[in-house]
């Protein structure tokens, strides 16, 4: 793509994550289930972080093409530098993550992840903005523009931490509110629930190879 349509479709990829984090964020608290945005609200949802993660990307890879057009080209360096980064560590691996995981259970048994109750709350429009709408514009950017992967151990080990912050920030809660954040936590022992951690970090590693794999087919 050329920069000024690139510059384009970030700028509108940004508008809209920003919409649809702004609108989940905001859903009347009268409104809400009592079994869910309780303590830690929405941020202890993983696709409501991976909106604001998306929304941030989009927002760099924005400014990075700006800085192109007006020729910062030495300003411009850096931040492509890190909109690589962040696409091939974070935003391509969770994004995928989080389409393909949610209607995996969704499929199995909705009650796990997203109870009956939340289809009064949000609008059909939003659960799949939040949950099928990310995996297409994850595999659009791949397809628009080559992105520089760090080396394997880097990349595995910044995702890996990643993933150990989200997972602590779960365990947190449940030791404050004796709640899981996704019922579906419930049903395991705590080395199932461990076995399941680990089998789910194994699944996104896969998802970052992946990425890695399409970029290295498309662009070299």
């Amino acid at each position: 793509m050329e920069i000024s349509t690139l510059a384009t479709y970030h700028c509108l990829a940004f508008v809209w994550y920003f919409f649809v984090a702004y609108s989940i964020t905001n859903v009347k608290t009268e409104e809400r289930p009592s079994e869910v945005f309780l303590y830690g609200g929405q941020w202890k949802y993983l696709t409501v972080l991976n909106l604001v993660l998306q929304a941030v990307f989009y927002g760099v890879s924005f400014l990075a093409d700006v800085l192109r057009l007006i020729k910062k080209l030495r300003c411009a360096k850096c931040v492509i530098s890190s909109r690589d980064l962040l696409f091939s560590v974070l935003a391509f691996p969770v994004s995928t993550f989080v389409c393909i995981s949610f209607w995996a259970l969704y499929t199995y048994n909705r009650e796990l992840v997203y109870p009956k109750s939340l289809d009064g709350v949000i609008p059909l429009w939003l659960n799949h903005a939040m949950h099928t709408a990310v995996l297409p514009f994850a595999l659009v950017e791949i397809f628009a523009l080559p992105h520089r992967y760090p080396t394997k151990k880097k990349g595995l080990i910044l995702l890996g931490f990643v993933a150990f912050l989200y997972i602590s920030w779960v365990l947190w809660i449940y030791s404050v509110t004796g709640e899981w954040v996704y019922p579906l936590f419930a049903l395991f022992s705590p080395p199932g629930l461990a076995a399941f951690f680990a089998g789910s970090l194994a699944v996104i590693v896969s998802f970052y190879n992946f990425g890695e794999f399409l970029n290295r087919m498309i662009w070299g």
